[in-house]
């Protein structure tokens, strides 16, 4: 059971094969074993995990099944749950508790979810290995000597190593993308302002989407379905937003006369040698299904780490002002006065990468600097934009790498921050333009995973789940498993 997808388990919960408290404990039992190895959980609790399945038997028993029934997903440290803490695996939130659930955890539990734990990640999800966290690093399941990616490694670790069969990440850069690339696993980031981000804790607003983290395309529409629609209580929330049938997009699994965009700021000297020949071949196989590979152009892609490297870091620092040490979270001890306790409070709480952010970000908003950064990096953004824009008019997809590299070495870029940035150079345009985005195996180098990335249009997440579902059927790069946590035993 442990690698079986999410709609695998659905049919054997169905069919009577199994039952909710059954698949719980099965994954219950490979997180007491292999947790330590990874460091994936942050926060486990055994009871309310089995009380939530013991539930959901009793409800599909006396009133049938919801979407989800019984189907166990982890969440990212960054969703506010008023079941245990909520940390974003950072000190100045140590033991916090969320006096109320984010709206997607809330759509999560009417589904009939049972929810896992929550994973670990990087702290105030700010890094691109999930090595900032902290909780100490997490360790990619190929290769527990490399990084899961970041910031949701612990997700994207638990998904690939078969501790949860799914779980929920979110993306400001890249943060679904790059980790399930990196691990071998599908991650979606859908169209900005298709999920709610109420409850989720703020990195960088205008940026910011949670989604689905899983082992196969399907899995990933049915979460998506899930948590989709529109919440007035946030301001980000689109209210008319199409919601075609993503699972009905999945089954089509049909390329046939799809035009499939290749552009060429994507395909760059420096890229990982491997890297580029899984999605040359990814490309080709997409050919063979039936598709027209059209050579396109992005010409403003070289620009998008910069300014992402603006807005990001300014939006931080004006979300993170809020962590004053008054009302909750880490205080330092034996303050001064009330001065002495903010700085040295913020000073002990926060880590160095987001301190790097924060001072980054208020320096961009400084009087003086703000037109020269932050407004020049909007402006950019826009040209972004319309690159997009202009490409979807002559193809209905693009298909890039996720990543220019596969998983690199714990600690091999912890000293160099803008090398490590640059680990997002495929993903940050994507966010730039608030668009759908999916990350998909396709290969390996080294014998650590690669992945495919599919962009749609705004709105459009059933363009880039068929022609992700249909080269997952063509393929068999999503069923394959790590071989050091590969089911044993009691496992099966």
């Amino acid at each position: 059971m442990p690698y079986s997808s999410l709609s695998d388990i659905q049919t054997r919960l169905e069919n009577g094969e199994t039952t909710a408290v059954a698949v719980a404990q099965t994954y219950l039992d490979r997180i007491a074993a292999h947790n330590d190895a990874l460091n994936a959980f942050v926060h486990i609790d055994t009871e309310h995990v089995l009380a939530q399945a013991k539930a959901s038997d009793a409800h599909r028993a006396e009133h049938g099944a919801r979407p989800l029934e019984g189907l166990p997903i982890a969440v990212k440290d960054i969703f506010c749950t008023q079941d245990g803490p909520t940390q974003c695996c950072s000190k100045i939130l140590k033991d916090f508790h969320a006096p109320y659930d984010a709206h997607v955890i809330t759509k999560l539990k009417e589904a009939g979810a049972v929810l896992v734990g929550k994973t670990n990640m990087d702290e105030f999800a700010m890094g691109s290995s999930t090595e900032t966290s902290a909780f100490g690093p997490c360790r990619n399941p190929w290769n527990t000597d490399c990084i899961p990616g970041g910031s949701s490694g612990g997700s994207a670790a638990a998904v690939a190593a078969a501790l949860t069969p799914a779980a929920l990440g979110t993306d400001t850069g890249g943060s679904i993308r790059q980790p399930a690339a990196v691990t071998g696993i599908t991650g979606l980031k859908p169209t900005y302002g298709r999920v709610s981000r109420r409850g989720i804790i703020a990195f960088a607003s205008s940026l910011d989407q949670a989604g689905p983290m899983t082992r196969t395309v399907k899995d990933a529409a049915m979460i998506t379905a899930a948590i989709a629609g529109h919440d007035p209580a946030d301001a980000t929330s689109v209210a008319d937003a199409p919601m075609p049938d993503w699972l009905a997009a999945c089954d089509a699994q049909s390329m046939q006369g799809m035009k499939i965009g290749k552009p060429k700021e994507y395909f760059v000297d420096g890229m990982d040698a491997d890297v580029r020949a899984a999605v040359e071949a990814a490309l080709k196989q997409c050919e063979a299904l039936g598709a027209e590979i059209v050579d396109i152009s992005l010409p403003h892609t070289d620009k998008a780490v910069a300014a992402y490297y603006v807005i990001a870091p300014s939006e931080a620092s004006a979300n993170l002002s809020r962590y004053d040490s008054v009302r909750y979270g880490h205080r330092c001890d034996d303050p001064e006065d009330l001065l002495d306790m903010y700085t040295r409070s913020r000073d002990e709480g926060f880590g160095s990468e987001v301190k790097r952010r924060i001072l980054t970000g208020a320096f961009a908003l400084s009087s003086g600097y703000y037109d020269a950064y932050y407004l020049k990096a909007q402006q950019v953004r826009t040209l972004i934009q319309r690159d997009f824009i202009e490409a979807f008019k002559q193809v209905d997809v693009i298909a890039t790498p996720t990543s220019p590299v596969p998983a690199f070495k714990l600690g091999e870029k912890t000293d160099d921050p803008l090398t490590m940035y640059l680990s997002d150079i495929f993903t940050i345009a994507v966010n730039l333009a608030g668009l759908p985005g999916l990350s998909q195996p396709c290969g390996f180098s080294g014998g650590l995973p690669v992945g495919l990335q599919w962009i749609g249009p705004a709105w459009r997440e059933d363009l880039i789940l068929s022609a992700a579902a249909a080269y997952e059927s063509a393929t068999d790069w999503s069923k394959q498993t790590p071989e050091q946590f590969s089911p044993a035993g009691g496992d099966a």
